[in-house]
C-alpha cells in the first residue's frame, strides 16, 4: 500500500469535536477495550521486542521504555526518537517502500492520525483505560488513536539574562525592539508541537504578526525541546515557543529558566498513540499500547516527563499550574491536517529557513 506523502487531501467529514481527535467514523465501531491479559503478555515475549517511534524528548521515551521492561522482562523497546515531522516522512517513506518497521507511534501532531487513519494502516485497538476513563474527544471513535499526551507551546526566559518584571508577558511583547537578537524559536517544519503552535497563532493573531517577529534577528531551531535548553545556557534571552515539559524540567532542576503563559492564549498540542496494522510484532504493539495509557505509565509522563495527561487518576505533580488554569488556545487537528503544507512554505518564506 502506498502511503500518501502529502497531507492534503484531508479525510472527509473530519469531526471537529473538543480537540479535534475524535475522527467522523469511516471503518465501524470501535472494538471493546482490551485489558492487558496473561495470553497478551506471553504472546509479546515470543515477539520479544517493540519499536516505538515518537517524537517526545528522548531521555523521557527511554524512561518509558526502561520502565516498561523492567514490568514485562523479556520483550525489548527500540525507541527510535526524531521531530514530529519526520516521524510522519520516515513512515510515509517506508510504507511507500512496502517496509512495516513501526510498531507502535506517538507525535505532537494530531493531523498524522487523521492522515494514516485515512490510508488504512492503523489498527483498531482500545487499551482498558482508554474504553473506561478517556472522554471522547480525546480517542477516536473507530479505537484507532487516542491521546497518549498533552503539552503546551509557552514562551519562556532565562533569569540571570531578563528581570521578571521586564519579561514578556504576551506575544506582541516579543515584538519589541528590545528582544531583536535575543530570541530563539523552533521550527513547524520539524516540530509537530510547533506545527500546531503556527496553526493556532496564524488563526487567532495572523500571519502578519510572524511577518513582524521574523524581522527581530531570532536564533532558528528544529525541535521544540531545543529552544528551553537554549535558554537554560544562556544562549539566547528569551524563546518564542518550546515545550512546556522541557521549560518546567529545566527549572525543577534549578536551571536558570522561567515559563510564560502568553495572555493571547497558550497554543496546545495533542500527542496521541497508535498500533499500526502492519506492525511486525503486533502483540507487543498492544502491550506496550496499553502499558502507556495505564495510571503507572501517565504518572511517570506526569511527574518525570512534566507532560500533561487526561486520564483523571492522574495528580498533577506539586507545584505546576494546573492545565485548567491556563488559557489555551484550541487545538484543531483537522486545520492543521488541512493547513500543514502552506504553513510550512510560508513559514520558511518569511523567516528565510
Amino acid at each position: 500500500m502506498a502511503l500518501t506523502l502529502s497531507r492534503r487531501g484531508l479525510m472527509t467529514g473530519a469531526s471537529a469535536l473538543g480537540l479535534s481527535l475524535a475522527a467522523t467514523r469511516v471503518v465501524s465501531a470501535a472494538p471493546a477495550a482490551s485489558p492487558i491479559t496473561p495470553q497478551l503478555i506471553e504472546a509479546a515475549k515470543k515477539e520479544g521486542k517493540v519499536v516505538y517511534y515518537t517524537s517526545i524528548d528522548l531521555p523521557l521515551a527511554e524512561k518509558i521504555a526502561k520502565a516498561f521492561e523492567a514490568k514485562y522482562p523479556g520483550i525489548a523497546v527500540r525507541v527510535e526518537r526524531t521531530g514530529a515531522e519526520r516521524v510522519f516522512q520516515r513512515i510515509g517513506q517506508e510504507y511507500t517502500s512496502r517496509i512495516y518497521a513501526v510498531d507502535v507511534v506517538n507525535s505532537s501532531d494530531a493531523a498524522h492520525f487523521i492522515v494514516w487513519k485515512r490510508d488504512g494502516i492503523l489498527a483498531p485497538y482500545v487499551p482498558e483505560d482508554v474504553g473506561k476513563f478517556y472522554p471522547a474527544e480525546h480517542k477516536d471513535a473507530d479505537g484507532q488513536f487516542a491521546s497518549f499526551r498533552v503539552g503546551l507551546s509557552v514562551i519562556g526566559y532565562n533569569t540571570n539574562l531578563v528581570k521578571a518584571d521586564e519579561a514578556p508577558k504576551s506575544f506582541a511583547d516579543l515584538l519589541d525592539p528590545k528582544w531583536s537578537g535575543k530570541m530563539v524559536k523552533a521550527h513547524p517544519g520539524y516540530s509537530g508541537n510547533v506545527m500546531s503552535a503556527t496553526f493556532q497563532l496564524t488563526r487567532d493573531i495572523g500571519w502578519e504578526y510572524l511577518e513582524k517577529l521574523a524581522k527581530q534577528k531570532i536564533m532558528q531551531v528544529q525541535s521544540s525541546t531545543d529552544p528551553p535548553k537554549k535558554l537554560a545556557l544562556g544562549e539566547r534571552a528569551v524563546m518564542v515557543d518550546g515545550n512546556e515539559y522541557n521549560a518546567l524540567q529545566l527549572k525543577e532542576d534549578g536551571k536558570p529558566v522561567e515559563i510564560v503563559y502568553p495572555t493571547e492564549g497558550t497554543p496546545m498540542a495533542v500527542g496521541p498513540n497508535a498500533v499500526f496494522k502492519n506492525a511486525p510484532n503486533p502483540n507487543a504493539a498492544r502491550l506496550l499500547q496499553s502499558y502507556m495509557f495505564s495510571p503507572e505509565c501517565q504518572q511517570l509522563v506526569i511527574d518525570a516527563g512534566a507532560l500533561r495527561s487526561v486520564h483523571p487518576q492522574i495528580k498533577e505533580h506539586a507545584g505546576r499550574r494546573l492545565l485548567k488554569d491556563i488559557k489555551t488556545m484550541k487545538d484543531d487537528a483537522a486545520g492543521v491536517e488541512k493547513n500543514a503544507e502552506q504553513i510550512r512554505m510560508r513559514y520558511s518564506k518569511i523567516f528565510g529557513v
